[in-house]
């Protein structure tokens, strides 16, 4: 039984199969590679792009999929997130799909050995297949070749599951990795940090914007949403003719993250993120489910 809590439990063998399967998933409709499979989603967090993208994923290769939504299920009347999931595996799933807000909890379920966990995004740490999809949507722009490539992550970086797992992931392949963010948006890291965006804008290939977060800081940075898209959104100003690939793991704030000029851009690929995450999502379910068993 394999499962995926993080880009760590591929080898690097299953991460070129992933990336051959998802872009041959992209140039041909599949057969019914997962028929009478079935997956269970689990989502203690709001998802629109992921869920979404797992059950039209899963639905492309034939498996059928059930949604067990947590505001309504006995974690609500005092049972334990691990008697639940005993409690589902007892049903037989072939596998299932789990976001929560502790970075934990995937790992701690796969460690009961009941079935096939996929993580759907943990806490701040862990996006596994978000970050894979990234890299496949690099890979296509670059040609097959992002060694020595950079990426300027942008935004608030400590918050985000998606920056965590991309960094692992990136420098995994050989991708050089910035961080630009204010100060209290900034991880601890060994990666070059930078406060202003002019400051690397003639050195990376590659830009990915995050969603600010200010909700998530106890601590005032920016007097509004306003004033932070003064210093980090991305806009054709700030892009001028640069060859740049513009990313970003979604929702979008409108003239916050990227301004809607910029999101109108060739250069932009927010689009093909979400439809790459489909076909990278099917690589993964074709690898869990048939492949590594």
């Amino acid at each position: 039984m394999q499962h995926l809590v993080d880009t760590y439990d591929l080898t690097d063998q299953q991460i070129q199969d992933l990336l051959r399967d998802a872009k041959n998933f992209k140039c041909q409709k599949p057969t019914q590679l997962l028929k009478d499979k079935l997956l269970i989603t689990l989502f203690f967090e709001h998802s629109t792009r992921t869920r979404s993208s797992f059950e039209v994923a899963a639905k492309r290769l034939g498996a059928a999929v059930v949604h067990l939504d947590p505001s309504r299920s006995s974690t609500k009347k005092g049972e334990t997130l691990e008697d639940t999931f005993a409690n589902l595996c007892a049903m037989e799933p072939d596998g299932i799909i789990i976001r929560h807000a502790d970075n934990e909890t995937p790992k701690q379920l796969a460690d009961m050995a009941l079935g096939t966990v996929i993580n759907a995004g943990a806490g701040n740490y862990a996006h596994p297949t978000q970050a894979l999809l990234d890299l496949f949507t690099m890979m296509e722009h670059f040609e097959g070749n992002v060694e020595g490539k950079t990426v300027a992550i942008v935004g608030d970086i400590i918050s985000s599951r998606v920056a965590s797992s991309g960094i692992r992931l990136f420098k995994r392949m050989g991708i050089n990795v910035v961080l630009v963010a204010p100060q209290p948006f900034m991880p601890q890291s060994d990666l070059p940090q930078h406060e202003k965006l002019e400051e690397v804008m003639d050195k990376v290939d590659v830009i990915m914007s995050l969603r600010a977060q200010l909700e998530r800081h106890t601590t005032p940075i920016f007097d509004d949403y306003e004033a932070y898209a003064q210093h980090y959104c991305i806009t054709k100003e700030r892009m001028q003719k640069r060859d740049i690939l513009l990313l970003h793991p979604g929702p979008v704030m409108r003239n916050i993250d990227i301004s809607d000029e910029m999101l109108k851009d060739p250069r932009c690929k927010v689009l093909e993120q979400v439809k790459n995450g489909v076909y990278i999502r099917m690589a993964v379910l074709k690898l869990l489910l048939l492949d590594a068993r």
